[in-house]
């Protein structure tokens, strides 16, 4: 196989969008490295459903902790032998935790972000996946985790529009924004191929990819 263009890349979204689907599809094709946040793992995160405003910041704590484990493996690896994709950026764990944490909750969150001196090497492409919202929970309701099928679609509402709001000012590293409404990448080997020519065909720092219906 030929060495890949891009050999760290990151798919992120919202709730539902398919990050994690898409992520394992490109791990697979590119025989890279997978790299998974784990949301399963964190025991906080169904109570968080419950009671938001109670487990917010334990939940957030855990996640930012299993996620400065895998950011210190991803740090010491060899980013020139093994390619990765990973469904999480690093940079997101504030955004959730901007979202969800009030004022107090916040400050001591960002104490404990800073003292980890957390240092994630900014990924090669990041993968912006967008969908609208009767389609997000459509597929949060379609996927039937328990715990999510309480959300509310005010929650999932504030979400994405706090990652579109996120995702317009970050220069981190080359972004490609797909409107995943129309596309199923894991299902249609035809809308997979699309989405890899449209990466391998990207120059610009911010590009965007969807196809009508």
């Amino acid at each position: 196989m030929p060495r890949p263009r891009f050999r760290h890349i990151v798919v992120e979204g919202p709730i539902g969008v398919g990050k994690t689907s898409l992520a394992r599809k490109l791990s697979e094709h590119l025989q890279a490295e997978l790299l998974l946040e784990n949301a399963a793992d964190n025991p906080f995160l169904p109570r968080f459903y419950q009671d938001p405003k109670r487990y917010a910041l334990a939940t957030q704590l855990h996640f930012l902790f299993d996620r400065a484990k895998q950011v210190s493996q991803l740090a010491q690896g060899d980013l020139f032998r093994h390619s990765i994709v990973a469904d999480f950026l690093l940079d997101k764990d504030r955004l959730f935790a901007r979202l969800n944490l009030d004022s107090d909750e916040y400050a001591l969150y960002r104490k404990v972000y800073d003292d980890l001196a957390l240092q994630a090497p900014a990924p090669d492409l990041v993968i912006y996946l967008q969908a609208p919202l009767d389609k997000l929970r459509e597929r949060v309701k379609r996927r039937g985790i328990d715990y999510e099928q309480g959300m509310s679609g005010d929650y999932l509402d504030r979400l994405a529009a706090t990652y579109s709001e996120f995702f317009h000012h970050y220069d981190a590293a080359p972004v490609l924004m797909v409107n995943s409404e129309n596309l199923n990448f894991v299902k249609s080997a035809g809308d997979f191929e699309l989405l890899l020519e449209r990466m391998e065909k990207m120059r610009g720092p911010r590009e965007f990819f969807s196809r009508a219906a």
